[in-house]
């Protein structure tokens, strides 16, 4: 009788367990034995693609950035749409992936963790700059278009956070009427 093979978890694997226990418990519950444990593999495997826990932390960051708001940013299919439509499509890219689920939890992070804070700031950064571009090729300029960019931003990120009782179609539904709105002169 053949021996079962080992379950191989990829380093994206170990990332995204790690969100999930960043998420539920802050930075101190990111730890190799529990994200092992849940991943349902001998602690050994997170050796595989970590140095230690530190590295892991270091990575995590980049994997935050690069799952929730660089799929976006840097996605030529969505920058090579006109503006109004790269707007609708980043609201609804972010709303059906729900790309702000973990934002609560790395500004948390931040808050006591110099690189974390660096990571945040420069996805905060990424993001204004990314939608600041389509409104201003949309012919906005100074105040009108720094309010619109963060409006787009802010409702975007907290949007499920601070409405969380709606129902997911309703919310869904005011995608488009939001960037009517925005990008009406």
């Amino acid at each position: 009788m053949a021996r079962p093979r080992k379950k191989r978890v990829s380093k994206a694997e170990w990332l995204a367990a790690a969100l999930d226990e960043l998420e539920g418990g802050g930075v101190d519950a990111v730890r190799i034995e529990r994200l092992a444990r849940k991943l349902g593999v001998a602690k050994s495997g997170f050796y595989w693609h970590f140095r230690d826990r530190r590295d892991l932390l270091r990575d995590l960051l980049h994997y935050w950035e690069h799952e929730y708001t660089g799929v976006i940013a840097e996605n030529p299919e969505v920058s090579a749409l006109e503006p109004k439509e790269r707007l609708l499509r980043t609201a609804e890219l972010v709303f059906d992936h729900a790309l702000s689920r973990y934002d609560l939890a790395m500004l948390s992070w931040a808050a006591h963790d110099e690189a974390a804070a660096d990571a945040v700031s420069g996805v905060h950064h990424k993001r204004l700059s990314f939608v600041r571009r389509a409104f201003r090729e949309l012919g906005f300029r100074g105040v009108e278009l720094e309010m619109r960019v963060r409006l787009f931003v802010a409702y975007a990120s907290w949007e499920q956070t601070m409405f969380w009782w709606e129902s997911r179609p309703s919310l869904r539904r005011g995608i488009k009427r939001r960037i009517e709105l925005l990008t009406r002169r």
